[in-house]
């Protein structure tokens, strides 16, 4: 009779088990997730509630580190530099990924280099709103209040380069007004300087302030994507209010280091995906206005990157904003 400490080795050692261990390897510890905004911002709410299905599905804790600062490219950076080894992800989004690259001579990573594409977790359209006792009642008011005394008018958003920052000025642009950008950490902050007084409004994502709206504290002026968001039906488009050329969308991605084994960023890509259909999380996320931009696959999350980085460099040097 053959040894049981033989046939376990031989068992091992056999390439039927090569990829029972190989996935079992992963995770063998914590997994973090950096996000480059503040807590409470829609990157938060996308993925707090994915992170109790990964960590059901893969047994260890998935840790959110959010590490805001300069334009979300601190903590995207960080994930550039770490180790492909699939314990640490990024969430990151349009600003640091699409628009950096315009705003930055020395950006410290390559997004279409730096990378490996794990799931397109959705998108929210930017809304532009005011306090919620804020005698503006619609686009043209406020346009009308630029128009009157420019610059006077302030709006906040997440950050120099931020979707809601740059999507601001091009609906300037468009209504031919100027305004005062005042840039902040992260949604929440830029938020709660709307409900203060200390600036006139916000254009930032609707997610994120979708709850102030509907509570009443914020009043909403109009959203930018093409069709109305069904977390706030009552709020025009831009279109709508004649801005057609100021739609933007808000996207959100899970990326790792690049050289992540392509096997663990589908285990990731299934599990994520799988979350994003649940009835509950769906509910969850189109109840703040993200929807869902489907199931990409990592080559085509890279080449809708790139496109996107196309798109929003032209607007960056037609904004006048000088790279940093």
């Amino acid at each position: 009779m053959i040894p049981r400490r033989q046939l376990l080795a031989a068992a091992l050692a056999s390439p039927l088990a090569a990829p029972a261990l190989a996935q079992g390897a992963w995770p063998n510890r914590p997994v973090r997730i950096l996000n480059p905004y503040a807590p409470g911002g829609t990157s938060d709410l996308i993925i707090r509630p994915l992170t109790d299905r990964l960590e059901r599905a893969f047994g260890r804790p998935f840790v959110i580190e959010n590490k805001p600062g300069a334009g979300g490219t601190v903590a995207t950076a960080e994930a550039a530099r770490a180790a492909a080894d699939g314990h640490t992800l990024l969430v990151s989004n349009t600003g640091p990924l699409a628009v950096a690259p315009s705003l930055f001579r020395s950006l410290a990573y390559d997004p279409g280099r730096a990378f490996s594409w794990v799931s397109m977790l959705g998108g929210a359209p930017i809304v532009c709103a005011v306090k919620g006792d804020s005698p503006l009642a619609t686009l043209a008011d406020y346009k009308a209040m630029a128009a009157r005394a420019p610059e006077t008018v302030s709006f906040g958003s997440s950050g120099v380069g931020s979707v809601g920052h740059l999507t601001g000025v091009m609906w300037g642009m468009e209504a031919g007004v100027q305004m005062l950008h005042v840039p902040f950490r992260g949604a929440a902050e830029a938020q709660q300087n709307v409900l203060g007084g200390n600036t006139t409004s916000l254009w930032d994502t609707s997610g994120a302030n979708a709850a102030a709206i509907r509570a009443g504290t914020l009043k909403a002026l109009a959203v930018s994507s093409p069709e109305r968001v069904s977390a706030l039906p009552e709020v025009p488009t831009l279109v709508q209010a004649g801005f057609p050329g100021s739609v933007s969308t808000n996207w959100f991605v899970m990326a790792a280091p690049a050289g992540l084994d392509p096997a663990i960023a589908a285990r990731l890509n299934t599990e994520l995906q799988a979350g994003l259909a649940d009835a509950a999380i769906k509910a969850r996320l189109e109840s703040v206005g993200v929807v869902s931009l489907g199931d990409l696959s990592p080559a085509r999350i890279g080449a809708f990157v790139a496109a996107e980085a196309a798109r929003w460099a032209p607007v960056v040097r037609a904004a006048g904003v000088q790279p940093s």
